[in-house]
């Protein structure tokens, strides 16, 4: 009797780094149906509508994260071209989205614009690609409207600005909260598990549990708490 092959993953993952800030772009698609979504284009449209087709994937929905212009800049021209939905982030970060006209070129990003979204997302909601499904959760404190993605299955998060390798979000732009931010970390991310992967906004993917052991500002040890 043969053994049995391992089981596929439920979702492929392709970080892509995109603006002068080399934001991380992420290219998510569900294994079963090649159903794909980009995650925060803040830059780039035309070269990140060229990596969907020629991995072979069909692009269904536009995700993003939070406000920031190298996060979502290229949300609307992508939106434009395919007339596919943007979801997220959460309404509290509209103020962000609406002024990414009038700042962009301030970060050298010129050509970003602002935009609606075709759905809000909130604490508790759930985004559908293809067959598979990603958790939302509201984690404010690095913007007020900040989510984060996940995919309980995968056992991966996409955490945008929230949660970096080492660090975490800057506190010092508009409405930022530095001990709101600490709250969404501790008390959100990490009871989702030490085994869960993530995407950060900026910067190489990490685990919540790495973060635990060893992150000097939001790490056990730096807070005075006790992993066990």
């Amino acid at each position: 009797m043969d053994a049995p092959s391992p089981a596929q993953p439920p979702i492929g993952v392709l970080v892509v780094p995109v603006t002068p800030f080399q934001q991380n772009c992420t290219l998510v698609w569900c294994a079963r149906t090649r159903k794909a979504a980009i995650i925060d284009p803040g830059g780039e449209p035309e070269g990140l509508l060229k990596l969907v087709e020629s991995r072979g994937l069909e692009l269904e929905k536009i995700w993003v994260t939070h406000g920031h212009t190298d996060h979502c800049g290229g949300a609307a021209e992508i939106r434009d071209r395919t007339g596919l939905p943007i979801e997220g982030p959460h309404p509290d970060d509209a103020f962000w989205i609406d002024g990414i006209e009038a700042t962009a070129p301030d970060w050298g990003m010129s050509g970003a614009r602002g935009f609606t979204p075709d759905r809000w997302l909130h604490d508790g909601d759930v985004v559908e690609l293809g067959e598979t499904r990603f958790e939302v959760i509201h984690c404010p404190g690095h913007t007020p409207g900040h989510v984060i993605l996940f995919h309980r299955e995968a056992r991966f998060a996409q955490v945008g600005d929230v949660l970096f390798r080492g660090s975490i979000g800057r506190t010092d732009l508009p409405r930022g909260n530095h001990q709101q931010l600490l709250d969404s970390i501790t008390q959100k991310l990490w009871p989702l598990g030490d085994d869960v992967r993530f995407v950060p906004g900026h910067g190489q993917m990490s685990s919540f549990g790495e973060e635990r052991r060893s992150n000097p500002f939001v790490g056990d040890n730096a807070l005075g708490q006790d992993s066990a």
